[in-house]
């Protein structure tokens, strides 16, 4: 595994709001919003018979937490396609479900604010455990319709093959 560098002219953190999702080999439209990426490892609690003061800790099972992908709904078919593989209403019988390949690899690219691809995490064997087609409907209201992807993975990991960018700076 490759070492990580550290750009000692970078003094600010990055912000949140350039990134990217991949999945089939494709960028997909117009996603606005990703949760956290979360994993949690469960405590195992224990004590030895003759340290009755002392409770030692060991890691437990970890867990990875779904991720909720958000975009203003468009014609574009995405969402709705990979969620109609884990149900497909109307269907069939026997073809509601494709087990075949309802899990997806997917890629989130992160970006500084130059635009230059920061780091890039991989999302394994993710899966839609819920789809909002459309979200509530208010004829007084003044919003984006926004679509929900939430999808359950097997865990994630960084690609350390992306390193930090050199950030371009102006000269005058």
């Amino acid at each position: 595994m490759p070492q990580f560098t550290v750009n000692p002219n970078r003094f600010d953190p990055y912000k949140n709001f350039k990134f990217r999702i991949k999945w089939d080999g494709k960028y997909v439209a117009g996603v606005s919003k990703i949760s956290p990426l979360r994993r949690v490892t469960e405590v195992v609690t224990h004590r030895e018979g003759g340290d009755p003061s002392t409770e030692r800790k060991s890691p437990g099972r970890t867990r990875y937490d779904p991720v909720v992908l958000e975009r203003g709904v468009t014609h574009d078919p995405e969402f709705e396609r990979w969620a109609n593989k884990v149900w497909d209403f109307g269907s069939g019988s026997g073809t509601e479900v494709s087990l075949k390949d309802f899990r997806k690899d997917i890629t989130i690219e992160f970006y500084n604010e130059a635009g230059q691809r920061a780091f890039v995490y991989v999302l394994y064997r993710c899966w839609v455990s819920e789809f909002q087609a459309l979200p509530e409907l208010d004829a007084n209201g003044n919003a984006v319709a926004i679509q929900v992807l939430k999808l359950e993975n097997e865990g994630w990991e960084r690609d350390t093959a992306v390193t930090e960018p050199a950030e371009p700076s102006k000269s005058s």
